[in-house]
């Protein structure tokens, strides 16, 4: 594990480890992400895949609901034709396809306290993370009630679990936070870590996108 993971090889890490992911390959040319994407399935999502850039929706690195083909060939080239021309310089090691994602979004983070050590986190998710500020916090490992405290925290919670925002699998995202905590314990040397967006539905959750930092 390299000090610091990005994207598709955080999220490939971590589905090695056992933990349920979005199905996301790595492509270098517009031709290779058309098959990938077919691999995997259409609708999918780009992400462009580059060490220098952490947050990609601000940077205009993601493309969505691409339907087919035709559509992911034109977002290639537009994405990497952006990037190269803003980020002169920068690295650029391919573009990420993945299976769209839908859902509930949450963040699920964790980073190091130096004084009581891993510490988990978990939120509403998504764009709306740095606006609403709506976390929880406990330390690590955390027992299953826990994870079902740190929910219920959230400012947000009745809007989450609110059938009409749509169905949610909670005991999954129970079962995925308590998970975590495991990964965490399994893995000392990770000093920080950022799932977002998880997103959360009927049938499960799934990552979508993460950072992981060791030391």
């Amino acid at each position: 594990m390299g000090p610091l993971m990005l994207s598709v090889d955080a999220v490939t890490f971590l589905e090695k480890e056992g933990l349920p992911v979005l199905k996301s390959i790595l492509a270098a040319g517009e031709d290779e992400a058309a098959v990938r994407a077919a691999q995997i399935g259409f609708p999918v999502a780009l992400k462009i895949s580059s060490p220098d850039v952490v947050h990609k929706t601000e940077a205009g690195g993601i493309r969505v609901s691409l339907k087919d083909a035709a559509e992911v060939r034109q977002a290639f080239r537009e994405m990497v034709g952006a990037f190269t021309s803003v980020n002169p310089g920068r690295r650029l090691d391919g573009v990420m396809v993945q299976e769209q994602g839908s859902g509930a979004e949450v963040i699920v983070g964790m980073l190091t306290d130096p004084q009581f050590g891993p510490v988990l986190m978990c939120g509403l998710g998504g764009v709306f993370v740095e606006a609403m500020k709506d976390v929880s916090f406990r330390l690590v490992p955390i027992e299953r009630r826990d994870a079902r405290e740190m929910l219920e925290e959230l400012k947000g919670y009745e809007a989450l679990v609110n059938p009409r925002s749509g169905s949610i699998d909670l005991p999954a995202l129970e079962d995925f936070l308590f998970r975590i905590s495991t990964f965490l314990e399994d893995h000392p040397e990770v000093r920080e870590m950022d799932l977002n967006p998880v997103f959360v539905t009927s049938r499960g959750v799934r990552i979508c996108d993460a950072r992981i930092k060791t030391g």
